[in-house]
């Protein structure tokens, strides 16, 4: 790393690979310039289609809502630290939250992008024809007649303690990642503590704690000059439950306070992205009694007692929100796949191509000279 650099190289960018030694490759640019660069800092040919793949899907989901950073954020290929970091997000900019996911904290199953070299076969021991065999085993003696006598605990033995049990694993340390997508199209894994919902803070100060995962507008109210919008938002407390949130609330703005108040909340459910606004069908306000009429609104999904999956329809009435119905739901495929990556051979690795004449004149050089120390220090032991 202290190594003066050779080129800069962006993202995207095709290397062709030429050697390695420990954790470092050395590449070859389109320039023609070669280099050394860590192996953590490459994606092959496969990983840049997934991110592609990634990015088609992502500009086709629904954002749950628009975030900032604290500080400059690294995105990642992949939700884990240890996966290639392509772009940084700058402090204070915007970008929208799509998804998340929890991984737990070691470095993703990935196939290396050069492939291990073969181990040598051992060699085959010549067996010894001269070499005596083992004598047999002699055969185990007769159980005594009285041998399930023998066998029934005592009262000392009942009366001993039993082993204390052995002490349970730790639990496996997890991260909450956030897939975000940049006002430019850009889709990337960042950490979901490092980031910010960008509701106003006069709604984020009801949080309690809780970390806000979703968040809408559901329409505005004018209050003289200003206008005021309605605010859904979905939390979870601490932990990493297998859900998304466990509660949802409807923020309105009071014309007669001047401040938001709760206009509908419920809690303790297991809710799933993604959260969808729409214009729903409500009979109950209708203009004529059992005409439906189209209001905006939103639907969550949610598992029932039963276990089922349902998504729940809610329409806003004003300042009254309203059930509006159900129906089944069915949750999109996960955005990843942790399972998937452990497959063997999902990812080819990349061979590495016959080295330069000149390089292998050096290597076999520096060879011969290692060999010839160690045998004049030999020697001279002797």
């Amino acid at each position: 790393m202290q190594s003066p650099t050779a080129a800069t190289v962006k993202h995207g960018d095709r290397l062709e690979i030429l050697q390695q030694r420990r954790v470092f490759l050395r590449v070859r640019a389109a320039s023609g310039v070669e280099g050394w660069t860590s192996a953590s800092q490459l994606m092959s040919a496969a990983d840049m289609a997934e991110m592609k793949r990634l990015a088609e899907r992502a500009a086709k989901m629904p954002a749950q809502g628009e975030a900032t950073a604290y500080d400059s954020l690294n995105v990642h290929s992949q939700p884990s630290s240890h996966s290639p970091s392509f772009m940084q997000v700058k402090a204070k900019e915007k970008f929208a939250v799509l998804a998340h996911v929890v991984t737990p904290r070691t470095d993703l199953p990935h196939p290396p992008l050069v492939p291990p070299a073969p181990k040598k076969a051992p060699p085959v021991k010549k067996e010894d024809t001269a070499k005596i065999g083992m004598p047999p085993m002699p055969k185990a003696p007769p159980l005594p007649q009285n041998w399930q006598e023998l066998s029934r605990p005592t009262m000392e033995d009942e009366g001993t303690p039993s082993e204390e049990p052995e002490p349970a694993a730790p639990p496996a340390v997890e991260d909450d990642w956030s897939l975000i997508r940049t006002a430019g199209g850009q889709t990337g894994w960042a950490l979901t503590r490092r980031l910010s919902m960008a509701i106003p803070d006069e709604v984020a100060q009801y949080a309690e704690g809780r970390r806000i995962v979703t968040y809408f507008s559901l329409g505005e109210i004018e209050d003289g000059d200003a206008k005021k919008d309605v605010w859904l938002w979905t939390t979870v407390g601490d932990g990493h439950p297998p859900y998304d949130f466990d509660s949802f609330r409807v923020f309105i703005w009071s014309l007669h306070r001047h401040r938001y108040e709760t206009a509908y909340i419920e809690r303790n459910i297991q809710g799933f992205e993604p959260v969808l606004l729409d214009r729903i069908d409500y009979a109950g306000a209708g203009r004529t009694k059992g005409e439906p009429v189209k209001y905006p609104g939103f639907s969550i999904c949610l598992r029932k007692k039963d276990g089922t999956l349902a998504r729940r329809e809610y329409v806003l009435l004003t300042n009254i929100v309203r059930f509006a119905g159900e129906r089944s739901c069915e949750l999109p495929p996960p955005v990843f796949n942790l399972a998937a990556l452990a497959k063997p051979g999902s990812q080819p690795p990349v061979n590495l191509p016959p080295a330069a004449p000149e390089q292998a004149a050096q290597e076999h050089g520096f060879v011969q000279k290692l060999k010839g120390k160690l045998s004049r220090l030999l020697h001279r032991n002797k």
